[in-house]
């Protein structure tokens, strides 16, 4: 394949400087249109820089896949199954729809970082129900009925919020009551909290619970940060990126230097803890426990670095270094960021946290979107090798201090391996977790063989070329394959890579717009597909994991594994439930023993990028038929231990002692 020139600065990351450049001069007059890759248009073909081919028929996608299937000889791990995108057969007609911001209005601005999705079976009847967020429209909730089939339950539950923009979702049993509970996030908008009454149908409960924040929100995490037994709410909130401008469908239009912002302390907005009083009553106790965050994050994640029992919690950066505060005994958090995690990701999105070499020590997998969007090489051309690289020269790109660093941080993806005894080797590109514009991941053992592989959403969608999603086998511990062709994630369904974007009447109202030069009508202009958040659980009750997809500015993917009927499963399901501790036993640290592994997950709750999900932990057993013993450390303090021999392929729900 050939290889192409770097060319700084172009396109989008040409964009996003000239943003910053506009902002830091107080300059508020309009910016020059920058160049703008590919788009398709349907009627007679407009000139611009890329072929139409790029998203609607890629040419190096069959390059990539041979590419891959080559790399076979080194898999140890199970790869002979297949994922198949069943939307159609599912009965889910969920499709999101975006602000203009991210279609004709195109510019540099967080709304294009999409939407989150949840997981929970909200009506108590042992299947789990799926909740998608979107930006325009209405938030929807669909009721699993079994066997892969889905109804739209959003009605019925209540739970549309089609007034305002929709960021995230998260489910979790708030009240103790044995059934979750939803949050739901928004721009500006003010966030919602409802109340489950044990049918899958919800209350808004938003102006007693103190939980009616409004802002630029996006991720809502649970955790118990004082182990009281009531789940606690960690609340990100990005930064100031939007003006007062109400555009089309009502939402508040970006500030075309929005991605400068990050550089003003006064465009900053601090992230919320909120305590559980109880009765689904919350308070706001950051600056007491002393969590006072003011960086641009999109979401958090609970952990037990130290292993002290005591939630910590990690804060990724969109846009500068993370942040890691240390929980002392549920009273203080102390910033020790530096100390344990001296280089960080610059442009963190999503975060993962698991066992990935089965040490029994948590390790810790991030997402870097925002470097990519200055890695400009590969914008307009595909260059497989070079995708899976960190930035070059990271410093040529510092223009107006929009990229001012330290000189500490990691430019791409981040693998933290936990060493022990509090300290971490960064190793992703020994281990091959890098890949290009992603997103968020989920993580879950597609093969069932004790070792948790890792789902990415990566696009860029309008105007930019297609991107896929990756899948990343687990090669026993040693170290990632990528795995999308070979298991079929990629090609998509039918092999699509593009759907049409926006409407343009250049008779009318856009024919100001840069694509209506030389032409008049109305067309259609097409954008790459793209995923933005996934899920990863058994969808229809069979023993293998599922991947569910929030796709951005388009329907989801229900991509269904055929594990079961390529391979005898082994597997075990565990469902947590807390007494003394909070009902979820979100916290628990949970030991599976087989006679050839020991598998160890920390009970988080989170699923996926902007989501926080209720369903069981799911324990691939490889060749073992039973189990030899199950340990659980509750959040509570007490540890407790159901002895085995234990069947495989059941689920367990164990009851706190």
């Amino acid at each position: 394949m050939a290889q192409h020139s770097m060319r700084p600065f172009s396109t989008w990351a040409a964009f996003l400087l000239l943003c910053s450049c506009i902002w830091l001069s107080a300059c508020r007059d309009e910016a020059p249109v920058p160049k703008m890759p590919q788009t398709q248009i349907t009627g007679t073909p407009v000139k611009l820089p890329m072929p139409t081919a790029e998203i609607l028929d890629p040419p190096w996608i069959k390059d990539r896949k041979e590419e891959q299937l080559a790399t076979l000889p080194q898999f140890k791990v199970f790869h002979d199954f297949q994922f198949t995108d069943q939307l159609p057969e599912s009965g889910i007609t969920f499709v999101h729809k975006i602000v203009d911001d991210t279609g004709k209005a195109k510019k540099a601005v967080h709304y294009d970082h999409g939407n989150g999705m949840a997981i929970a079976d909200v009506d108590q009847d042992g299947l789990l129900d799926i909740y998608f967020t979107t930006q325009l429209g209405e938030n929807q909730l669909w009721r699993n009925l079994g066997n892969g089939r889905f109804e739209n339950w959003t009605e019925k539950a209540g739970v549309a919020m089609g007034d305002r923009v929709g960021v995230s979702a998260s489910f979790a049993d708030t009240d103790n009551d044995g059934d979750p509970d939803l949050y739901v996030t928004s721009v500006r908008g003010g966030n919602l909290f409802f109340e489950n009454d044990g049918s899958g149908k919800f209350r808004d409960v938003t102006e007693e619970s103190g939980l009616g924040h409004t802002g630029h929100s996006s991720g809502a995490t649970f955790f118990d940060f004082n182990r009281d037994g009531l789940i606690d709410l960690f609340l990100t909130n990005v930064g100031d990126y939007t003006t007062d401008e109400i555009g089309r469908g009502g939402y508040f239009v970006g500030d075309k230097a929005s991605f400068g912002n990050h550089l003003f302390n006064s465009k900053s907005e601090q992230s919320i803890l909120f305590k559980n009083q109880g009765n689904n009553r919350f308070i706001d106790v950051s600056k007491d426990v002393g969590l006072t965050d003011n960086g641009w994050t999109g979401d958090a994640h609970p952990l037990d670095l130290n292993d002290d029992g005591w939630p910590d919690l990690y804060i990724p950066n969109m846009q500068g270094h993370d942040e890691y505060y240390e929980n002392q005994n549920g009273k203080r958090f102390v910033r020790k960021s530096r100390e344990i995690f001296p280089e960080t990701p610059w442009g963190a999105m999503g975060i993962g946290v698991f066992d990935y070499n089965h040490d029994g020590k948590m390790d810790i997998i991030i997402t870097d979107m925002h470097v990519d969007m200055w890695d400009t090489a590969s914008f307009e051309t595909v260059v497989p090798d070079y995708e899976k690289k960190k930035l070059r020269d990271p410093y040529k790109y510092q223009s107006a201090g929009y990229l001012d660093s330290d000189g500490k941080h990691i430019w791409g993806n981040a693998l933290f391996r936990n060493n022990g005894e509090g300290t971490f080797t960064e190793v992703s590109d020994a281990v091959n977790t890098e890949n290009y514009w992603p997103w968020g991941l989920s993580i879950g053992d597609l093969n069932a063989d004790g070792y948790e592989d890792v789902f990415i959403t990566a696009s860029m969608n309008y105007p930019f070329r297609y991107g896929v999603n990756s899948v990343l086998l687990n090669n026993l511990g040693e170290n990632f394959l990528d795995s999308e062709f070979i298991v079929g994630v990629e090609p998509r369904r039918d092999g699509r890579t593009a759907t049409p974007w926006f409407e343009l009447d250049c008779d009318g109202e856009d024919q100001s717009h840069p694509h209506c030069k030389s032409r008049k009508g109305k067309f259609e202009v097409w954008g790459a597909l793209g995923s933005r958040s996934s899920a990863i659980f058994d969808l229809e009750g069979d023993g293998d994991l599922d991947i569910v997809t929030n796709d951005f500015n388009s329907e989801p993917m229900v991509l269904v594994s055929n594990l079961s009927e390529q391979k005898p499963l082994h597997y075990l399901k565990i469902r947590l439930i807390g007494t003394k501790s909070n009902r979820d036993g979100l916290g628990a640290k949970v030991t599976v023993t087989t006679d050839s592994q020991t598998l160890t997950k920390y009970y988080d709750g989170k699923s996926g990028f902007l989501s926080q999900s209720q369903y069981p932990l799911y324990f691939g057993l490889g060749d073992a038929k039973n189990v030899k013993r199950v340990e659980i450390q509750w959040p509570s303090g007490k540890t407790q231990i159901v002895a085995g021999p234990l069947e495989s392929n059941q689920q367990l729900d164990i009851k706190e002692e």
